[in-house]
């Protein structure tokens, strides 16, 4: 019951998103036909530009619009580039599979470099190492990833040959361009991760499971670990929307066809299907995923069920 509860409300936020986006597009002034029917050079004549517009369905009302758009896009029709002429969802399925790629190995490197930070920080303790340890988040955090990006090209590109720049969608510019986007998305999973770390390392049991003299990793792994997971895996589902946001600038540095691209292109050349498209995909993977985590939550955490059954 909780379960489709969580459901239904991912759905009409989704929904409320679609219309939200619809209206403020609709709302800006032009768009890329009006502009090629107005062109004195093109020679359309006035029922030519009244059978084109009647085509888009810019002749009609913008509620009217709306409702059209959502008929159709329950159908999976997402309509036509304003653009290219080309299906929207033809255009967009092209760029999911780059974009998805790049954004679930960031989201891996980011979780590594988060786990490695944590542990480091425990096992280093109050050490000038540590707290150089516990610094490196703050500076991952205020470092613009088109910043890293640069410096990994002009490295391990430019100068160590280690990927290709021409071919952006081998799997050594993947890599090295999901760490571009993992690096600043990591620094707010690990202050969380090591925020948890030390409010659980201070708990009876961690102190008497280090007293014994355990190892490091063994009292990390058994003590540490599990309790700590609940915030981070919370936060990790906030980083979703930095991870998408953050895409649209790593594909551009490094050339690869995703969504990202799509969406400059669909901005510069006001093609509002398309945007509307790519930003209504975006909210549908964070609201999506922060479903998952809200489902999966009670799983790590017993405490987290029993007000729910309980009700």
């Amino acid at each position: 019951m909780i379960a489709l509860k969580r459901i239904a409300q991912a759905v009409l936020v989704i929904a409320l998103a679609y219309v939200l986006v619809f209206l403020v597009l609709a709302a800006i002034p032009g768009d890329p036909v009006s502009a090629q029917l107005e062109n004195p050079q093109a020679g359309y004549s006035e029922a030519e530009k009244a059978q084109i517009r009647s085509f888009y369905g810019l002749d009609k009302p913008v509620l009217v619009q709306l409702l059209l758009s959502i008929g159709n896009a329950l159908r999976g029709d997402l309509g036509i580039s304003l653009a290219t002429s080309a299906p929207v969802s033809t255009t967009i399925a092209e760029a999911i599979p780059s974009t998805l790629t790049l954004a679930a190995t960031a989201m891996v490197f980011a979780l590594l470099i988060a786990l490695v930070l944590g542990f480091a920080s425990q096992s280093l303790g109050e050490s000038r190492l540590g707290g150089l340890v516990r610094s490196l988040p703050t500076v991952f955090l205020s470092t613009p990833n088109f910043l890293i990006g640069l410096v990994l090209i002009q490295v391990f590109a430019v100068q160590l040959g280690a990927f290709s720049i021409i071919d952006p969608e081998t799997a050594g510019s993947t890599t090295f361009a999901a760490l571009t986007l993992a690096i600043p998305v990591s620094a707010q999973i690990a202050q969380v991760f090591i925020t948890a770390l030390d409010t659980t390392s201070a708990l009876d049991h961690t102190e008497v499971a280090i007293s014994r003299g355990l190892a490091p990793v063994r009292v990390f792994a058994r003590h540490l670990l599990r309790p700590s997971l609940l915030p981070t895996v919370t936060v990790c589902g906030l980083v979703v929307g930095e991870l998408l946001g953050g895409s649209l600038i790593t594909e551009t540095i490094f050339g690869r066809a995703g969504i990202g691209t799509v969406v400059q292109k669909a901005v510069t050349s006001q093609d509002v299907p398309v945007l509307q498209a790519a930003v209504v995909l975006s909210a549908a993977v964070f609201v999506g995923v922060n479903l998952v985590i809200d489902l999966v939550l009670p799983l790590l955490d017993p405490r987290l069920r029993a007000p729910r059954e309980a009700s």
